[in-house]
């Protein structure tokens, strides 16, 4: 392998572009999100000075996430996901340009407020199982994996920026001004919707929209190896292994609770997300992507592990740059399995329990670190839970043949190619 060839992988943006318009539009969406979150919670704060209230602005976006998130797969999979992703990003824009004009006339109406935020989630919701199958119908199989990888590259990079740069637009010019920006990012999007080709469900029957859709997409999941084993591997890591809610402990009780090495903690794991995005191409290219996951989730578990022993500041700090690179390596692996190794009919569903398992999985985990430290201590909750995260995958791994064996070169039978007008051979 070249030096060149282990860099983040850029062919996508040239293969399709559809794809390429798309990717523009989510990355540009994922700051202005981001900055939007910063946003509300200032405004929260303002108007009630209270951190309960600004806890609910979470569970005001968490609980419409969840349910419309199922109600978005069986729509995903009886719609041309092309029309219900122009409407919900529509939806988002309407649910934005609200957020702006109560900024703008100083309503400070707190339900007003989490009621947009709750809409906007919802929106959000319906259209992500949809959004999620793009790459796979958009580019050649084999540029699929590079696909996700620069998805996720573009939300680590909002995730590390968009904070930062919306206290100094909130700062300097405002609240209406930082909603503004995601507007904005939301008209560059739908322009990247609207241009997209017609994007059915393929190689399934019609279905009604409905709970049986939805048992029927989790039948798939329990019944599919890969599908199976992907889903297993990530909520061991997740469920066992999550760090965020022991950050505040294991700073006071270690490294003396200074606010400025708290953050250090959360701009660690991010460092290391985008760190691994930028060398993603050492594991898109990579035929077997159930075996990089594999690694991947078990390196989060032995990295987490570490923290929960390691002394000097440097090494915590060097050992959440490992696990940080360790997620979004699995995410992407587990994306592009997911999405290579499921029916077409069949991907909005379990994109919807994708989503919503990446969205509720970590907050479990960080629920059960924090119960768990209640009854002993963080350092008992890290170094177990990433030790049962390792034991957990390597179950897995033992177990599930199909899921080390998947080859991403091994083009299934009734693959929706891409289509033809958007998508030109890779170089």
């Amino acid at each position: 392998m070249s030096r060149r060839s282990g860099l983040v992988d850029l062919r996508p943006l040239a293969a399709s572009a559809a794809y390429r318009r798309l990717w523009v539009g989510t990355s540009l969406t994922s700051l202005g999100h981001q900055m939007t979150v910063v946003a509300v919670l200032f405004q929260v704060w303002r108007m009630t000075g209270s951190p309960v209230w600004t806890g609910l602005v979470g569970l005001a976006s968490a609980i419409p996430l969840v349910v419309f998130g199922v109600v978005g797969g069986s729509l995903a999979d009886a719609l041309d996901r092309r029309t219900l992703v122009r409407w919900t990003t529509l939806a988002q824009l309407a649910a934005v340009l609200g957020l702006v004009g109560q900024a703008l006339v100083e309503l400070a109406n707190l339900p007003v407020l989490l009621g947009l935020v709750a809409a906007q989630s919802a929106v959000s919701a319906l259209g992500a199982p949809a959004r999620r199958t793009f790459p796979v119908r958009l580019l050649p199989r084999d540029l699929v994996p590079a696909g996700i990888a620069l998805q996720h590259l573009s939300f680590q990079a909002a995730m590390l920026l968009g904070p930062a740069v919306a206290g100094l637009v909130i700062g300097r010019w405002g609240l209406t001004a930082c909603y503004a920006v995601e507007a904005a990012a939301f008209l560059v999007s739908l322009w990247a919707v609207l241009r997209l080709p017609s994007l059915p469900p393929q190689g399934a029957e019609e279905h009604r929209p409905g709970v049986r859709s939805v048992v029927e997409g989790v039948r798939h999941i329990v019944r599919a190896p890969v599908v199976r084993g992907a889903f297993g591997t990530d909520l061991f890591a997740t469920l066992l292994a999550m760090p965020v809610a022991l950050f505040p402990v294991v700073n006071e009780v270690r490294f003396g609770g200074a606010p400025e090495t708290l953050g250090l903690f959360l701009s660690a794991v991010a460092v290391g997300g985008v760190a691994a995005g930028l060398l993603s191409g050492l594991v898109t290219r990579a035929d077997r992507p159930g075996l990089v996951q594999l690694w991947a989730a078990g390196g989060w578990g032995v990295a987490l592990a570490c923290f929960g022993l390691v002394g000097p500041l440097w090494l915590a700090l060097a050992v959440l740059v490992v696990a940080g690179a360790a997620d979004t390596v699995s995410v992407v692996s587990r994306g592009a399995l997911i999405q290579l190794a499921t029916p077409d009919g069949l991907r909005g569903r379990v994109s919807s329990a994708e989503h919503v398992v990446g969205a509720a999985g970590p907050d479990l985990g960080n629920a059960r670190a924090g119960v768990v430290t209640g009854l002993t201590s963080a350092s008992f909750t890290l170094v177990s839970g990433g030790l049962l995260c390792v034991a957990g995958v390597l179950w897995i791994g033992l177990r599930n043949r199909e899921l080390r064996a998947f080859r991403v070169s091994a083009r299934r039978e009734g693959d929706a190619p891409p289509p033809g007008d958007e998508a030109v051979p890779s170089a």
